[in-house]
């Protein structure tokens, strides 16, 4: 439903120079209600006012471009600095107010608003009133010293106008804040309307007034309407409020439009059977099918009695030729609250463009007041809705191609419909891969259900062609290969040539011919145009067979000297270079084995060549190392060897002993011990002729200077008698090898 009711038209007439905005704080707030904001429908009482006499007076606007003509100023400063040369910047010390204050702190915009813990210079208007209406309206507009510099801060100064009584709706009102930005439930301040700045873009930017001119604040709104739900005939409390946040400077002022607070007794609005936002507001065209309704309502405490309501019809298009008739009056009969009266636009079949009807509704309240209310609609007629579909040519087969149709005339927005696509949009994506001719439809369908269709033709014609490619494979080491493209249907004109166009696969190296001669192995890319059509093809130039050296040693490491024998199974080769590494090399033409002897690490090379001399190359390491004995008591030690060989060997043990011993201790002969060579150790015992042991000993010879023996003595401690003994050893040499010996002694004393 739209509302057509309380339509005002500001306009503001601009000329070389504006006078000033006159401000008057001398009448009393009881006058300024009564006398100045109180329009018609509306019964006031209880009028209070707190704050400075200076925050709340009368203005006359005619001198300035705030869009009001005069009405009530309230400010958080003197009111009389709004007019310039003045600034309103007063810091009036004066208590702030809780309602303020809990608004400032809800804005959700401002990321400062929880900082804002304290209001400033309040300046507050309360009254009571009863409306003889159901709805109820005034208009205002907003100003402030804070804008912009301080836009998103905790200094955004608030206001808002606080309702309390009964709710149309259910429940009650409770202290709501009737000043919102229009169509959300924000409070209007600072930091919910203001223009686009340096680095940020503006908010609600579409309500925030042209540059000051004739006042001193520093920006301000256009002028915006309240409009809310009453119950006729029920008390309500209203408070206009105003303060400033968190310091007492920079002031803010509320202007309140003179007599634009009243009762409508009479609400006029539009229903339509569609969403009328789909031509905007109050736009009817006509043959579209839209059934509308004229509805004029009136409050349910004023349906005791019969009521007749003026109506005049005005505007270009005509009452009764160009729409169904308007009457010039409208019958509320007893217990009636709404009038209906059916509306629909003719076809006429001639083009007028918009024609406005302007419907005024005249009511006169007991008091004698007279409320004018008045709406607009707009007719519109434009020739029926019609389609052009764009054929397509193409010379150049694509995987798919846009097609478009273009719509006109009729009621936007439309919808396409396609014969092979469940889009609706004017342009569809269809293929374009095979040569031939395809035809689509279109109908186009308006707002109104008026329809349109066309043919779309689309044809696809490439004649360029690349019909073969050609390689002529290349030797293995020689860029001797060759591509070569023929291309039919080009359809270049008399005075171009198609281009042709060879790139190799690293696209370092290109030509612009049909044929590319002395090119290595590889891909080729080919390209061909014409004046309509590219093609691409590629092609392998393939490698004749290269040669390939392979070979494997019967051996790779071993103790110096190695033989090794070398198997060729190299490939597509014919002659070969041994390289042995020993300082051997040998030219081969055939895949005989070779045979070499190494005495040191080689790295061995062999070079395959082919008929082209291309080659390739492999390499085997043959690992020499030094093997020997590694044990240093060997008599083999070699001290260059890196593994032991097992090999070592090492001294047998060797054993003298004396035949006689003279124990009297001259110091000479006196002790029987044998020499010994290459022993560790040695077991010695001696026994006289009846097989008596007199001495039985191991002797470790690993003990430096040990040269213990039999000094003639038996176990007892006594001599032993002059004689002949016996004695064997055995001896235990390096590595466990062993001696045995025995003999015979004599033992002489004198």
């Amino acid at each position: 439903m739209k509302t057509l009711s309380a339509i005002i038209l500001v306009v503001v007439l601009y000329t070389t120079s504006f006078g000033q905005i006159t401000i008057d704080p001398s009448p009393t707030a009881i006058d300024l209600v009564t006398n100045t904001l109180i329009g018609p429908g509306l019964v006031t009482s209880n009028i209070t006012y707190t704050g400075a006499n200076g925050q709340i007076g009368f203005f006359d606007a005619n001198g300035s471009n705030i869009g009001l003509d005069s009405g009530v100023v309230m400010s958080s400063g003197n009111i009389v600095d709004i007019a310039p040369p003045a600034n309103p910047n007063t810091d009036l010390n004066g208590p702030g107010d809780a309602d303020v204050l809990a608004t400032a702190q809800s804005v959700t915009s401002n990321p400062s608003a929880g900082s804002i813990t304290s209001t400033h210079d309040a300046a507050v208007l309360e009254f009571d009133f009863v409306p003889t209406g159901d709805v109820v309206i005034f208009r205002f507009v907003f100003a402030s010293e804070e804008y912009t510099t301080f836009i998103n801060t905790q200094y955004n100064d608030a206001f808002g106008f606080y309702i309390s009584g009964a709710n149309p709706a259910g429940g009650n009102y409770n202290v709501d804040n009737l000043a919102l930005v229009p169509g959300t439930t924000e409070p209007i301040t600072i930091s919910t309307i203001y223009p686009n700045l340096p680095g940020s873009t503006g908010l609600n930017q579409q309500y925030y007034g042209p540059a000051p001119v004739g006042h001193s604040f520093n920006g301000f709104t256009i002028p915006i309407e309240i409009r809310f739900d009453v119950i006729c005939d029920s008390t309500y409390h209203l408070k206009f409020a105003v303060a400033d946040c968190q310091d007492g400077i920079l002031d803010t002022g509320v202007f309140l439009e003179g007599g634009s607070f009243q009762a409508v007794p009479v609400d006029l609005s539009l229903e339509t059977n569609i969403d009328a936002s789909l031509f905007g507001d109050s736009v009817i065209f006509e043959g579209c099918g839209v059934d509308a309704d004229f509805v004029f309502t009136r409050p349910s405490c004023q349906s005791g009695d019969s009521l007749w309501v003026e109506v005049n019809v005005g505007g270009i298009a005509t009452n009764g030729v160009d729409y169904s008739t308007i009457p010039d009056s409208v019958l509320f009969l007893p217990g009636e609250t709404e009038t209906v009266v059916p509306f629909s636009a003719f076809q006429d079949g001639v083009f007028e463009g918009y024609e406005d009807v302007i419907v005024t509704v005249i009511s006169i309240l007991p008091s004698g007041d007279t409320i004018v209310t008045t709406g607009i609609i707009w007719l519109f007629d434009q020739p029926n809705v019609s389609v052009f579909a764009h054929d397509t040519t193409i010379y150049c087969l694509q995987d798919s191609i846009d097609i478009l149709a273009v719509g006109s005339d009729g009621v936007p927005a439309y919808t396409y419909t396609w014969n092979t696509s469940s889009d609706t949009v004017n342009t569809i994506t269809v293929p374009a891969n095979v040569n031939g001719t395809i035809d689509y439809y279109v109908t186009i369908t308006d707002v109104c259900g008026f329809t349109d269709n066309d043919t779309l033709t689309v044809i696809v014609n490439q004649t360029l062609a690349i019909d073969t490619l050609i390689q002529y494979p290349a030797s293995a080491c020689l860029p001797d290969g060759a591509v070569s493209a023929i291309v039919s249907g080009d359809s270049t004109s008399a005075t171009t040539q198609p281009f042709y166009h060879w790139v190799n696969q690293s696209e370092t190296d290109s030509i612009d011919a049909t044929v590319w001669q002395d090119i290595p192995a590889g891909w080729y890319y080919f390209t061909a145009t014409d004046d309509f059509c590219t093609v691409s093809d590629s092609v392998m130039v393939e490698i004749t067979q290269p040669p390939i050296a392979q070979f494997s040693a019967s051996t790779t490491s071993g103790c110096d000297p190695v033989s090794v024998t070398f198997t060729n199974s190299s490939q597509n080769a014919s002659t070969y270079l041994w390289d042995f590494g020993n300082g051997n090399t040998i030219n081969a033409n055939d895949l005989s084995n070779q045979s070499q002897t190494f005495n040191f690490s080689s790295l061995v090379m062999l070079v395959a060549y082919d008929a082209n001399s291309c080659s390739d190359t492999a390499y085997v390491n043959i690992s020499v190392i030094t093997c020997g004995c590694m044990d240093p008591e060997a008599l083999n030690y070699n001290p260059a060897a890196v593994q032991d060989d097992g090999n070592c060997e090492f001294p047998l043990p060797e054993a003298i002993a004396p035949n006689v011993i003279t124990p009297n201790g001259d110091g000479d002969n006196d002790v029987f011990y044998i020499k010994t060579k290459n022993a560790v150790s040695i077991d010695v015992s001696i026994v006289n002729r009846w097989g008596n042991i007199m001495y039985e000993k191991t002797i470790d010879l690993t003990i430096p200077n040990t040269q213990e023996g039999w000094n003639g003595f038996v176990k007892s401690g006594l001599y032993a008698e002059e004689g002949t003994y016996f004695y064997k050893y055995k001896a235990t040499g390096i590595k466990g090898d062993t001696i045995e010996g025995h003999g015979f002694l004599e033992l002489v004393r004198d």
